[in-house]
């Protein structure tokens, strides 16, 4: 049954980062002249990409439980750094403030990902380790698309412009 789950989670993830990218591409001319914007957008596009990737890893050899804890586990921490780093901007605009606690979220939930992964037995009484990781990455993404939402319409205001 995972396996159908990843096999089907993986493709939703990617289409899902597909349409982000179209509104990306809608905002681009007011969205490049503010890092924030282009950090909280690349922040979004991570949601999306991070559990597809973690999803086709998944499949690479269902069998074998190290290639899906190596690679989770990588990819979980990569997310959870990238979005701290992508954190330390101010958060001025009200979705800044929704992305701020759905980030903080989202590297909470990637924390949890690298601790099943490392340590498979602390979920064992809750199901099979990969059943945790799927519900967890349902929820990331879930986040995403909230936090998407927000973005999608955020006004950039002119003071968070870069100059240059």
């Amino acid at each position: 049954m995972l396996n159908e789950f990843y096999a089907a989670f993986a493709p939703l993830s990617f289409t899902v980062y597909g349409l982000w990218l179209i509104v990306v591409q809608t905002r681009h001319a007011e969205w490049r002249r503010s890092t924030l914007h282009r950090r909280r957008a690349y922040a979004v596009s991570l949601h999306f990409a991070i559990p597809g990737l973690m999803s086709l890893l998944a499949l690479v050899d269902p069998s074998n439980a190290t290639v899906w804890r190596v690679s989770f586990a990588a990819s979980a921490a990569a997310g959870a750094l990238i979005l701290a780093y992508l954190q330390l901007s101010p958060v001025p605009t009200p979705a800044g403030r929704v992305w701020q606690v759905e980030s903080t979220a989202a590297i909470a939930l990637y924390a949890l990902i690298v601790l099943v992964a490392v340590a498979p037995g602390v979920v064992r009484k809750m199901g099979a380790p990969l059943r945790v990781e799927a519900v967890l990455l349902s929820l990331i993404v879930f986040l995403g698309v909230n936090v998407a939402w927000a973005l999608m319409f955020d006004d950039v205001p002119a003071a968070l412009q870069d100059r240059g």
